[in-house]
């Protein structure tokens, strides 16, 4: 069996309201062609209730198309990844917080900046952060609130938890409700022997890895979403390896990594 590293976004699934998702191939013709093509999960999860990851926001085309995902830090910026990012710009980019379902509710906010981490790499997927400044503020609410970006540098045995909008196997319909997946880091050395040759050379030292068991993990359902431990930011899902948990970990931008560029920008 032939197995692909993919990016862990939904870049073949339908969007809100059952639509197409029709900014595919904004979000994938920067990325490296092993990253292509794959179709975001979150499997073994379950559906999370109302209110209970108020810092979750969902990137939208303005026809109102769900991409990728992100996360609020404070009243005017959220954090998703950069090739989510890329080849956006604040006008073709709704922000939508407040959410459980991805066809019905939540709150839209303007996009008013794009910023990518200006050493973001498409062909390898180092440093796949950005930043999104909105227009105004976002009202703050028991459905809306913010993360802590993390500080500290987490090592292996962490439970940390992700959750996202996506497929919740293949063949299988959309999960329309939020899908949240507790799941355990690895040390990066740890990580690296677990992949093949290629992949492990994107495992940098400003990565985190992270691994339940086959059968179960993100590879995931929303590029851009957070890992977090608590109410503490620790990665940014960035791609993962297909088939989705086949037995590979999940690979995430390392927050405290790129802390002091978050901070420089978003306060």
């Amino acid at each position: 069996m032939i197995r692909e590293i993919c990016l862990v976004a939904l870049l073949c699934v339908a969007g809100v309201f059952s639509r197409t998702l029709d900014v595919q191939d904004d979000v994938e013709k920067d990325v490296p062609e092993w990253s292509q093509g794959w179709e975001g999960f979150i499997v073994g999860g379950q559906n999370a209730a109302a209110g209970q990851f108020p810092h979750m926001a969902s990137l939208r085309s303005t026809a109102n198309n769900h991409f990728c995902g992100g996360f609020i830090i404070n009243n005017r910026w959220v954090v998703s990844a950069a090739h989510c990012t890329i080849n956006r710009t604040p006008a073709n980019t709704w922000i939508v917080v407040g959410g459980l379902l991805l066809s019905t509710g939540g709150t839209n906010v303007f996009t008013s900046a794009v910023v990518n981490h200006p050493t973001y790499v498409p062909s390898t997927l180092a440093n796949d952060i950005s930043l999104l400044q909105t227009r105004d503020n976002i009202a703050f609410s028991g459905a809306v609130q913010a993360m802590v970006v993390g500080s500290n540098f987490i090592g292996a045995g962490v439970q940390a938890t992700a959750a996202g909008w996506g497929r919740l196997g293949a063949n299988l319909p959309l999960a329309n409700h939020l899908q949240w997946l507790n799941t355990m880091t690895l040390s990066n050395a740890d990580c690296r022997t677990r992949m093949p040759s290629g992949p492990a050379n994107s495992v940098f030292d400003n990565t985190i890895c992270s691994f339940t068991q086959s059968g179960q993990g993100m590879c995931n359902g929303d590029s851009g979403s957070a890992l977090f431990v608590g109410n503490t930011a620790i990665g940014v899902v960035s791609w993962g390896i297909g088939p989705c948990a086949g037995g590979f970990p999940d690979n995430f931008a390392r927050v405290s990594s790129h802390r002091d560029w978050i901070v420089s920008h978003a306060g």
